[in-house]
């Protein structure tokens, strides 16, 4: 089956067809999506060189997580580049987010290495804010047009993009011990430059692709590339552990990059095989001869033509009398928030935002994302008060970005499987993610010898759950129409929740902890370079409020899956079929007719 429109003669044949076909196919653009995903994680890894910062720079642990804070913030406050996607093409969203990745960064390294003066706080809160945001641009340019492209298998398709971001963590910190061996202030200008590159290499391979049809083998191409991901993830675990506990030279170093550099352009290789075939087949239909005479009828009148007698609801009735009517059925307008559409079909944006099933969401992912964000910010800190050396910190990280991509790809195939076959609704997946951090937050808060390699397992899990089922759960009840704005409106909750639970509990609560080990030592604050706190107490009333948090998140999730159960149960994905199924008569009848 041919996955694109037709290609004009002029690139039937030959070498030059074939590389216009690939570098136009849903294969390679996959493939190139997968390379920018890896490089968008940054905000994954600040614990592993967040210290760099907190120590260069002077501050005290509430000064850091307002700084963390502000990352979450521009990490998922995504409007700009959803509402941008509407009006522009994706290479022009891909080319917002390098500009604004490499500027940003490049910013908070010149001030970390003391290479221009200690900027004040609120300075480095918008460097590192910037960067962080170019997240988006990344996910939005990329990952919407993906989505689209791949309506029927997003569970699936969601699932590898946003593991590749939660194995960016470890990958990062491969590449920069091979390439500026081990100074964690490096690592920022890693993150600067690295990631630009990548979405410049590839801007105009990613594209929202007007006529897709079927393909035999995508789910099987799917479940490829799954596996090439779960060897890179395995491997980069090997790695991080193995470094943990033997000492590395640099050429190890550079061996181990290289390594991972090939896992990482295996899905190349897949794209090579799907679009040979698919021009082979070309080929071998091209010399069939037609099975039949297309004759055309002339066309009817148009008021006997049924296809153009199409059924108006009600609410979208226009107004010969004015314009507002019109204006309602675009966008982000107030007309018709109180007449939605049912689940599945494109709801504007107000009547999304606006919907009980979105502030329910909303609600879950404050409590869900918010808790796991500050743990994962926390995360060098925490070992660093237990008494964990820097290198293990390190692998505390690595194993969280590995274990987020677990959760990522899991969840996205699991939930498409269970969806299939037993009609379980995804939003009962989101209910368990937050059950699962709770868990991990009550052993940081009571820890024992090892807890923290544990701990970081079950929240890097549960948040790579809580990531892919936002993003789905938001397309498959609210439409793709607005899916670039609604995702990042959707994700809103995550910095508000960092916030609240990372800066206002966590930060307040390790700092009075810190001045009372102070106060004990006969000490003051002005005495110490940074303010450190050292035992099992540091976290432990932070995270008993975290578990809290999530339980609570996870009981109100119950509420949304209730409300979906039915939804669930039946066909969500029928109307993509027929277009496809509509596409592929199409193509074949403009082949059909090439051939005469």
């Amino acid at each position: 089956m041919a996955e694109t429109t037709v290609l004009p003669s002029s690139h039937g044949c030959g070498l030059c067809g074939f590389m216009v076909q690939f570098l136009r196919g849903r294969w390679f653009m996959m493939f190139a999506t997968f390379l920018i995903m890896s490089g968008s994680g940054a905000t994954y890894i600040f614990g592993a060189y967040s210290k760099a910062i907190k120590s260069s720079l002077g501050y005290d642990q509430s000064t850091l997580n307002i700084l963390g804070s502000c990352k979450d913030l521009g990490a998922t406050i995504g409007v700009l580049s959803g509402l941008l996607a509407e009006v522009t093409p994706s290479w022009f969203v891909l080319l917002v987010g390098a500009l604004m990745n490499f500027s940003g960064y490049f910013l908070v390294w010149l001030a970390v290495t003391k290479r221009i003066p200690k900027p004040p706080v609120w300075q480095m809160c918008v460097y590192i804010c910037i960067g962080a945001n170019s997240q988006n641009f990344a996910n939005t340019g990329s990952l919407v047009p993906c989505v689209k492209n791949f309506p029927e298998r997003r569970g699936m398709m969601l699932g590898l993009m946003k593991g590749f971001v939660g194995l960016s963590g470890a990958i990062f910190t491969q590449l920069y011990l091979a390439i500026y061996h081990n100074d964690a202030k490096d690592m920022i200008l890693l993150i600067g430059w690295l990631p630009a590159v990548i979405s410049l290499v590839f801007l105009f391979c990613i594209k929202e692709m007007k006529k897709i049809s079927g393909h035999p083998h995508e789910v099987k191409v799917m479940y490829q590339n799954l596996i090439i991901t779960v060897g890179l993830a395995l491997t980069l675990m090997a790695l991080t552990i193995g470094q943990n506990y033997f000492n590395f030279s640099h050429a190890d170093y550079v061996a181990s990059a290289t390594g991972v550099c090939v896992l990482l352009f295996l899905p190349f290789l897949v794209a090579v095989k799907e679009e040979l075939e698919t021009w082979q087949q070309k080929k071998e239909d091209a010399l069939k001869p037609p099975n039949r005479v297309v004759t055309e009828e002339p066309p009817l009148p148009e008021s006997s033509n049924p296809r153009k007698q199409e059924i108006v609801p009600a609410h979208c009735t226009t107004d010969k009398g004015g314009g507002d009517d019109e204006f309602r059925q675009e966008g982000c307008c107030c007309g018709d928030i109180c007449n939605k559409p049912k689940r599945g079909e494109d709801y504007t944006i107000c009547q999304a935002l606006l919907s009980a099933d979105m502030i329910i969401l909303f609600i879950v992912t404050f409590c869900g994302l918010g808790c796991s964000q500050a743990a994962v910010d926390n995360l060098g800190q925490i070992g660093e008060s237990l008494g964990y050396p820097t290198k293990t910190v390190n692998t505390f990280v690595s194993l969280l970005s590995i274990w987020n991509y677990f959760g990522r790809a899991l969840s996205g195939f699991g939930s498409e499987q269970l969806l299939r076959k037993w009609k379980v609704p995804r939003t009962l997946m989101m209910t368990i993610s937050l059950v699962v951090p709770a868990i991990g937050d009550l052993i940081i808060a009571l820890p024992f010898p090892g807890s923290v390699y544990i701990a970081s397992v079950l929240v890097g899990f549960a948040y790579g759950v809580q990531l892919t089922m936002v993003f789905v759960i938001i397309s498959e009840l609210f439409g793709l129409k607005y899916y670039s704005t609604l995702l990042n409106c959707g994700q809103l909750a995550s910095p508000i929740g960092s916030y609240f639970l990372n800066v206002r509990i966590v930060g307040k609560l390790y700092d009075k902890e810190a001045l009372k080990q102070l106060a004990r030592a006969g000490l003051t604050r002005s005495m110490v370079p940074d303010l450190t706190c050292i035992g099992t107490q540091c976290y432990r009333t932070s995270f008993l409020i975290l578990a809290g948090v999530n339980t609570l998140g996870a009981l109100i999730s119950l509420i949304l899956a209730m409300r979906t159960r039915e939804y669930y149960k039946s066909d969500i994905y029928m109307k993509f079929r027929d277009e496809m199924e509509a596409n592929e008569k199409e193509i074949a009848m403009v082949s059909s007719a090439d051939q005469k």
